[in-house]
């Protein structure tokens, strides 16, 4: 996901990296959490997804705050890494999650 976010960012990347970093591992730790609570069958599909749009606004927004990053590139950082572990994580759960 880190690898991701810096081939989407590249030329902002020696001044976001720090950022991206924190931001890829905080969306691999929700990935987890949501596999897990999936699993348990402690949340819905709905949660779930509804648990990742959460974490996908909070790297966004923190993102979009750092100078020199659009909208668009942003988004295109976030559906990237994303992109990364979409068929592993919606096997895990069972379900289209990303």
């Amino acid at each position: 996901m880190f690898s991701a976010f810096s081939g989407e960012l590249k030329d902002q990347w020696p001044d976001i990296k720090d950022y991206a970093q924190s931001e890829a591992k905080k969306l691999a730790e929700t990935l987890v959490m949501i596999e897990k609570l999936c699993l348990a069958r402690k949340i819905t599909s709905e949660q779930a997804k509804l648990h990742l749009d959460i974490q996908k606004n909070s790297t966004r927004i923190v993102l979009l705050a750092l100078e020199g990053l659009g909208l668009l590139a942003v988004e295109a950082a976030i559906n990237a890494a994303l992109n990364v572990v979409k068929v592993t994580v919606n096997t895990a759960v069972g379900f289209a999650l990303i």
